[in-house]
This record gives structure tokens, sequence and C-alpha cells, in this order.
């Protein structure tokens, strides 16, 4: 049966990109094998979102998926022969124009467009129209590359901001491969390395090898698209006179000024201090800031709360209902 990659990210059919994507990186976070080690069917399942979002999170790849179905998937697959044969076929069944009697045994299977098998007939017949429309895998010139392996690979947050090179070794080579992982690296990110793949079954180019790129969470940083978010600890002290704080950034550190009278979650933009990825504009970076109140209490410290409280609203809790 026929994978339903939409129902595989749990979205319709006709959702657009950035619905897939936030669909995608929600899955990818719960299924993840390092929240879920040892467990198969959440491996499988992780998989199985990882292939699909590779399909409809790529226009080109949707277009075609959508159009033909997995078949426009395989190696060799061409669309404009489909669409052809397609029509080809409407023609036939509908018993109006085209080529004249059509195949015996009814439709062709799309099959056939990888094989070169017609039912009913052989290549090179003059009754065959596929014979010049389509080719046959006998005609085929040449030699042809080998497959593309896949392969899934960890990295820590900071690595996939900036980018890193990796030592890899292939077990067909003694010579280990240098791997650059460019900056900007997203979960579910795809690096594709030529010539390491599986070799060619008759002297062509090797395959290549695709490295399905996961990342490890970080323990101050989140990360959405190429945005990022900080959460900063104030003192109360901060929040109400308002100081200026040093926070890390990935190009080093930055002062930012508290202003007076900040609330905790308050969130200040920082431009330009998000993900920087080739060719595109870099992201910004988000610093939230949190209050922190002082451990325990103490007569004094209750005393200055009652001071603190003369300025405060009579009920901060006034629009707190549904």
């Amino acid at each position: 049966m026929a994978t339903d990659f939409y129902a595989v990210l749990g979205v319709p059919k006709d959702a657009d990109a950035a619905t897939i994507k936030k669909a995608y990186r929600k899955l990818a976070r719960d299924l993840h094998p390092d929240k879920n080690a040892g467990n198969k069917a959440m491996e499988t399942r992780f998989k199985e979102v990882n292939r699909a979002y590779e399909v409809v999170g790529d226009e080109a790849k949707r277009k075609l998926y959508d159009e033909f179905g997995e078949e426009a998937l395989r190696d060799g697959f061409d669309a404009e022969k489909a669409r052809s044969y397609k029509q080809w076929q409407s023609r036939a069944g509908s018993g109006g124009g085209g080529f004249r009697g059509g195949y015996p045994g009814g439709a062709v299977n799309l099959e056939d467009l990888f094989s070169g098998a017609v039912p009913g007939g052989n290549a090179g017949e003059a009754g065959d129209p596929f014979g010049d429309l389509f080719g046959r895998a006998s005609r085929r010139r040449g030699p042809v590359k080998g497959r593309d392996h896949e392969q899934e690979l960890t990295i820590d947050f900071v690595s996939a901001v900036r980018g890193t090179s990796l030592q890899l070794r292939n077990p067909s080579s003694p010579e280990p491969v240098t791997v650059r992982i460019p900056p900007g690296a997203d979960e579910g990110s795809r690096v594709r390395i030529k010539g390491q793949g599986a070799a060619s079954p008759n002297g062509g180019p090797s395959g290549d090898l695709i490295l399905v790129i996961h990342v490890e969470p970080h323990p101050l940083f989140e990360r959405d698209g190429d945005d990022l978010t900080l959460e900063v600890p104030i003192t109360t002290s901060e929040a109400i006179k308002g100081a200026k704080v040093k926070v890390p950034t990935f190009d080093g550190e930055v002062a930012l000024k508290v202003p007076p009278g900040t609330n905790s979650g308050t969130k200040l933009r920082v431009r330009g201090k998000g993900v920087a990825r080739k060719g595109r504009e870099p992201g910004d970076m988000y610093v939230r800031f949190m209050v922190h109140v002082p451990a325990g209490t103490t007569p004094e410290l209750e005393r200055l709360a009652d001071e603190i409280a003369k300025f405060e609203p009579a009920d901060v809790r006034v629009n707190l209902h549904i």
C-alpha cells in the first residue's frame, strides 16, 4: 500500500510550507532517538517522519508526489514521459484520437516507465508506440550511477549553528572522508557527499552518501528557524531600577539594557544575532528576561516587600478570567 506522507506528518494535503515544517519539527522532537533510546517502534516512526518531510517539505518533490504519487520518487523517473503516458492512456480509454487499439490486457502500470516492459509487445516492434516515446532499459547507453546511501548523524547544537567538519569512515575505503556541515544546519537537514554511496554495477560513478542531520538540544538556547531565544535571569532590583547585563551570543557577548520596570517574561530583540546561513539574512536573537526573587525570606525582606507593594496595582490579576 502506498504511503500517504501527509498523513504521516498529520497535515492536510493543502497545508502550506510553514505548517508542514512546524508539524515535522514537533514530531522530530517527540520521536528523536535521544528521547526514546531502545524503542524500535519510535525509531521506525522517526524514520517515516523524516522520509515524509524529505518529500513534502521540498517544493519540487512535493509537486511530483502530488501528481504521480510515490512512483515519482524512484530513480530514473521522467515526469514529461509520465505525463505523455497518462495523456495516451486517457485518449486510448476514451476511444478518441491517440494510438489505435491500445494494449492487450488493459492499462499499463507506471512500472513501464522504469523497466521498459509493455504487455503484449516486444521492444522495437512496429506496433509498440512506446518504443520511441519511453525507450527501453536494454537501449540504455553507458554505465549507470550506483545507489545513494542514507545515514543519520547527530551533532551538537553549537556545531549545527556554527558549522563544523567531521571525519567519517567509509567501510569500502581505507581513507577517512572529511564532511563539512554548513553553518545553520537544522533538524532534518540533509548533506550530500558525492561518490561515497554504493558502487556502480557496470563501471559508472559511485552513488552519494546522504547524511540526515539531527541536532541535540541546547541547555540555554531554543531555535525556531533562524531565530534563537535565550532566557536571561535578572534580579528584583535590576527589574525595578533597570540595568545593563551581558548575554552570550554565537558571535561573543553583547551588553543589553534592562529597562526600568521590566516584568518577568519581557522579550528584547537583538537583530542579526540568530542563525547565519549562506545566502540568507541572519536570524535574530530574542532575550527573555526572567525575574529571580531571593530564595527564602527574612523579616527585612518582608518589610521591603511591603514597601514595594505600596507602588503595585491593587489587583494585578483583574483581567485573569475566561
